[in-house]
């Protein structure tokens, strides 16, 4: 790969863009067509994502041959200074019951590391046409805007939003004195924290395929991912692909303690 230096990360922010709006297309000729008087099409999932996987395969394959794609499994953690020092890991699914579904709250997410650290991260939502961007420690973007998690110290209100997972009620008894909400993506729940459009989210069961890209933009936003006893996490632990087997909650690290105790 000819270019260096921030020419090089635009380059490859160029093709991750080009390539999420691509698969995006691809996902819409899936989008909704789950078999009739079945709550969940698990074919067409597959069919989905299998397909979403093939493209993204060609598609680095074709432009940049010598880097890696992730594939769920045990990496080569050796250190280079070739183009084999790349790494992309791609999401084609993220809400896939809303994607069957027909609800348009799903999306694909796409990262990029250079040596384990983190270059780009997407999030793209075909359905809506939002895109959610940032290069590590840049600025993160909805679509052209800038966007931030508000800085405020502000105590948790009646107007507050919550996000959480399918089955948040099964392990908690919440005193969260706003609005509690589960859109069905946790992608889109961590890029709306970072948008400040909630103030929090409690995230579980996921992997280090379904993080890596929305990691970037939270980060880059003001945000962090923290484990619920209030640890940091360190998300790279997980590049075995082994799942996640501890629930995070998302949000600004000065109301961490504020969300925390409504738990």
């Amino acid at each position: 790969m000819g270019p260096s230096g921030n020419e090089a990360i635009g380059e490859l922010a160029a093709f991750a863009r080009e390539t999420l709006t691509k698969l995006g297309d691809e996902s819409l000729s899936y989008y909704g067509r789950h078999q009739t008087g079945k709550r969940f099409d698990e074919n067409l999932v597959t069919a989905a994502e299998l397909h979403l996987h093939e493209l993204f395969d060609h598609l680095v394959a074709a432009r940049f041959p010598q880097h890696s794609v992730f594939n769920d499994g045990p990496v080569n953690e050796s250190y280079t200074h070739d183009a084999t020092r790349y790494l992309w890991i791609v999401d084609p699914i993220d809400g896939v019951d809303n994607f069957q579904a027909g609800i348009p709250v799903w999306g694909m997410s796409l990262a990029l590391l250079e040596n384990f650290w983190p270059v780009l991260g997407m999030f793209y939502m075909p359905a809506t046409g939002d895109l959610f961007h940032a290069l590590a420690e840049g600025k993160a973007y909805h679509g052209n805007d800038v966007i931030s998690i508000p800085d405020t110290t502000d105590d948790i209100d009646d107007e507050s939003v919550l996000l959480t997972f399918s089955r948040f009620h099964q392990h908690y008894t919440p005193r969260f004195p706003g609005k509690i909400r589960n859109m069905g993506c946790t992608a889109a729940h961590v890029c709306y924290v970072a948008h400040g459009r909630a103030d929090a989210a409690v995230i579980a069961n996921e992997s280090y395929r379904g993080l890596a890209a929305t990691r970037v933009i939270l980060e880059a936003a003001g945000g962090k991912m923290f484990k619920m006893d209030g640890s940091g996490f360190f998300l790279n632990e997980y590049l075995d692909g082994e799942r996640i087997g501890e629930h995070l909650l998302v949000v600004a690290p000065n109301r961490y303690a504020s969300v925390r105790e409504c738990l």
